[in-house]
């Protein structure tokens, strides 16, 4: 008996007698909650803030000192195109109410359906006194000037520039995760991100802001990190609960962004009012607790001893010290290993690397379908802040939808349905004749609340597949990676000009490819998280693998300890 070797206690098991509502936890989740809410927002503000709006050549001869974007001159002469003008030539004037139309200049001066647009802040003169002798002598002019008429391709420049950036984004925070830890990354990103934001507010050039705009979104996202938090804080049994609550948080946000930017219809004041909150994540430095399973995938056990204490205490729970004593900890050896050579001994494995393709496949999908479905909602007639709201909201119900589902059909399967239920959605929605319009429409929400579906458990899938020493690289790689999806998603409203049907034809068949892939991936429910290669590799295996192993000795404790109890 003496012999044999003392039996480890794995981390879900301390995280268990924690509970999964405590204090500790609760306040935890209200921090995440404001990275969430916030971070949403950061993704598509540019929608607003980056308003299309309409625009004419100013005409000296028969524009007045304050000119108005629609006057009844220029009805007469049949300049108006429906409802937003885009004028970049002028014509010559015979008189204010009979133009020359027989040839055209182009415009050197526009006026703008909204003066203070993003695109249109053309004449906010600074001088600055020069002084001689003591005496002013003249002054400089400092202009602030967009004046993006005729410039369409600037405006979605910022978007591209934006997803661009967050590609990057993406592998930089999973490198800085899983290297200094979850909360380091997600402080350092969370105050870079207001910061920069707040900057773009103030920006005196269209280059300016598209610097600003790049930076934030490769410095200042802090959600993978916040994500790999919140998915180690508890037991994996209660990962999807949280995962839920969360991401109904960061539904909220998109929800409440369009009406913030009618309120504030001012692009300047609008980035102020969105991005000023976030400041606050720099205090999560002293407030906020490291992931537990990352410290104790490091090798810190102290430190890891220390926080489960630490939480223990505030959510008034006794840990057994014993239980302590037998945690098992990644191996001294173990823990010097470079996070570089982690990465590869990650992707040597042939079954992480099939499993990585596959994981790229669908991050590609859904940022592509996603997208392009929030690109598609600007096509809507009716006031386009309710609209975007109300396409959001379709979010909830989805996400509500993601708990319940994978509490007891696992992740597997609903992943599958969703995609190819989605899929078959898409595909048909074109082909429903004109007369049947409101099935098309029905088809479209019903697509994009599988959408988001489908979204938020590749979102939890492709964490549990993978080890927690490279879990947040490899997660950010393929988050990276989906990013060319948002980067495609602008054009394909362009595929309209071959056949109106064509942009849901390409989202139907992606989806029903990444569905059909999944049939290839391992169940990872009721397994706990893997912190080694090897551990990650039997996920899904039917051999006697420890990670099994465990569970049933868990149970054969479980019925000793009842039988015990019986006898006594």
């Amino acid at each position: 008996m003496s012999d044999q070797p003392e039996e480890k206690v794995h981390l879900d098991e301390v995280l268990g007698q924690l509970g999964a509502f405590g204090k500790h936890q609760l306040l935890t989740m209200v921090m995440l909650s404001l990275v969430y809410a916030t971070n949403s927002m950061y993704n598509v503000n540019y929608v607003f803030a980056v308003e299309d709006v309409g625009y004419r050549c100013k005409i000296p001869e028969c524009d007045a000192s304050n000119p108005k974007y629609l006057t009844p001159w220029m009805e007469t002469n049949s300049l108006q195109v429906g409802d937003t003008v885009k004028e970049c030539r002028k014509y010559p004037i015979n008189d204010c109410m009979h133009l020359n139309m027989s040839s055209d200049t182009e415009c050197d001066e526009w006026i703008y359906e909204n003066p203070r647009s993003f695109i249109a802040e053309v004449s906010s003169i600074y001088l600055h006194p020069i002084f001689v002798e003591g005496r002013i002598c003249s002054f400089n002019k400092t202009v602030r000037s967009f004046n993006l008429a005729c410039e369409d391709w600037k405006q979605t420049l910022v978007g591209t520039v934006h997803c661009f950036g967050s590609m990057i984004g993406q592998l930089v925070q999973g490198q800085l995760s899983d290297r200094f830890g979850r909360k380091t990354a997600a402080v350092f990103a969370g105050t870079m991100g207001a910061v920069l934001g707040i900057s773009k507010s103030f920006s005196t050039s269209f280059w300016i802001y598209i610097v600003l705009e790049g930076l934030e979104a490769a410095i200042g996202d802090a959600l993978s990190p916040m994500f790999m938090l919140s998915v180690e804080l508890v037991e994996k049994k209660r990962a999807v609960l949280y995962q839920m609550v969360l991401l109904n948080c960061y539904t909220l946000g998109q929800i409440v962004m369009p009406f913030i930017a009618w309120a504030v219809p001012y692009w300047r004041h609008f980035l102020r009012v969105i991005y000023a909150p976030t400041l606050i994540i720099l205090t999560y430095a002293f407030f906020l607790d490291e992931s537990i399973r990352w410290l104790v995938s490091k090798g810190k056990n102290e430190r890891a001893t220390q926080l489960i204490t630490k939480a223990a205490k505030r959510n008034g729970v006794k840990i057994d010290k014993a239980m302590l004593s037998k945690l098992e900890y990644i191996d001294e050896d173990k823990k010097n290993i470079t996070d570089k050579k982690a990465l590869l001994k990650t992707f040597k494995s042939r079954i992480m690397m099939q499993r990585f393709m596959v994981c790229m496949v669908w991050w590609f999908t859904m940022t592509l379908i996603n997208y392009g479905m929030m690109i598609s909602s600007v096509f809507i007639d009716g006031n386009k802040y309710i609209n975007f709201a109300l396409l959001m909201l379709m979010d909830i119900p989805a996400n509500v939808f993601y708990w319940l589902a994978l509490s007891k059909y696992k992740r597997k399967i609903p992943l599958m349905a969703s995609f190819l239920i989605g899929g078959i959605f898409c595909v048909s929605q074109p082909f429903v004749p004109k007369g049947y319009a409101w099935v098309g429409l029905c088809l479209f929400m019903a697509f994009e609340m599988l959408a988001t579906f489908s979204y938020n458990i590749v979102y939890m899938y492709t964490s549990e597949l993978f080890p927690t020493y490279t879990r947040n690289s490899v997660h950010s790689i393929c988050s990276a990676f989906g990013r060319v999806g948002s980067l495609v998603a602008p054009q394909t409203p362009l595929l309209m000009s071959y056949w109106s049907g064509l942009p849901s034809l390409l989202f139907g068949i992606t989806s029903l490819v990444a569905g059909s892939l999944t049939i290839f991936m391992p169940e990872t429910a009721n397994i706990e998280l893997p912190d080694t290669v090897e551990e990650a590799e039997k996920i899904g295996h039917k051999t006697k693998e420890r990670i099994v192993d465990q569970a049933l000795l868990r149970i054969e404790e479980k019925d000793t300890k009842n039988s015990t109890k019986a006898e006594c």
